[in-house]
């Protein structure tokens, strides 16, 4: 019926749906943007507005929302304990409301919907690498519960239409993302050095620094999205979507030190609570499902992000 197809992204204006906006418009869809811009910013997204394919929405999902479209990519959520531990009864609503909401869009439409599901539902796994049938080491009570158990009920929320009104679901367990558009003040490792570093500050580094992480670069996420979405209706997920590549964190600040040029020295904090000693993907199911592998090396990855942060007016800090 439509020449073009329809897409809806929750949380467009945030980091990572910004760029899936961008690459749906790429793909010739006509874009609906929504977010109620807690974390989201329109700086992310101005360059889109006059697209005549693409329309903002100031919503917050966790209230019904009535529109006509083809797919749904639910991304709406804050997803840094700075930002979600801020207002944790709200971050649990978007996860479960948002959830609710979006899946009864899906329903009434028969649309196809997304959803951005995260590593955070392995917990501290003690499995290693995390492959999809961990079921995880999750603290259901502590000051991370509101996402990671948020997520986790997503998901049943999400399965459980599949399941009992056949809703067409895709189901994605992001790992640690990093690229242009992080906030600067969302608490997040790559953000914190990088911040640290380009104002000359001390790295801040939580426990020994031994604890590792695996960073996936921006666009190499969203091309794995895009192709879930993308894949045939019986595979419904999950799939972890993420870089294998496995590293220290005092690993990632000597690179972030030695690519900005900083004079900074690390200094030592205590570990947050519930905070994992390791985490990395096993993407075994997304290569042979998807045909996706990250493809950003480390350094030009960082690279990037470095110079997004330079041209940022950080505070009056970074520039001008």
């Amino acid at each position: 019926m439509h020449l073009r197809k329809r897409v809806l992204v929750t949380g467009g204006a945030g980091f990572l749906g910004s760029f899936l906006c961008e690459r749906l418009l790429k793909e010739n869809c006509d874009v609906v943007c929504v977010d109620n811009f807690y974390t989201g910013t329109k700086r992310n997204i101005v360059h889109l507005l006059e697209n005549p394919y693409f329309e903002l929405m100031r919503h917050d999902i966790t209230f019904p929302l009535y529109l006509e479209v083809d797919e749904i990519y639910n991304l709406a959520c804050p997803a840094s304990p700075v930002h979600y531990q801020n207002d944790p009864v709200q971050t649990t609503k978007v996860n479960v409301h948002g959830a609710i909401n979006m899946l009864g869009l899906a329903k009434r439409l028969k649309a196809k919907i997304l959803q951005a599901s995260t590593s955070e539902v392995y917990g501290d796994p003690t499995v290693h690498p995390q492959r999809e049938d961990y079921r995880g080491n999750v603290n259901c009570i502590g000051p991370r519960s509101c996402y990671d158990e948020g997520k986790r009920c997503a998901e049943t929320l999400f399965f459980d239409y599949r399941r009992q009104h056949k809703t067409k679901i895709k189901v994605a367990r992001i790992f640690n993302t990093y690229g242009p558009r992080m906030h600067p003040n969302d608490g997040r490792v790559i953000s914190n050095f990088i911040v640290q570093a380009l104002l000359g500050r001390d790295i801040t580094v939580y426990g020994d620094g031994r604890q590792t992480r695996s960073f996936c670069f921006v666009d190499d996420l969203i091309d794995g999205l895009f192709r879930l979405m993308n894949s045939p209706d019986d595979f419904t997920g999950p799939v972890n979507i993420g870089n294998p590549g496995e590293y220290t964190i005092l690993e990632l600040a000597d690179k972030i030190i030695t690519l900005t040029g900083a004079k900074s020295t690390i200094v030592y904090k205590p570990l947050p609570q519930d905070d994992p000693l390791q985490r990395k993907p096993d993407i075994t199911l997304a290569r042979e499902k998807l045909g996706w592998n990250p493809v950003t090396e480390m350094e030009n990855g960082l690279q990037r992000t470095i110079d997004y942060f330079k041209n940022l007016n950080y505070n009056g800090s970074l520039k001008g």
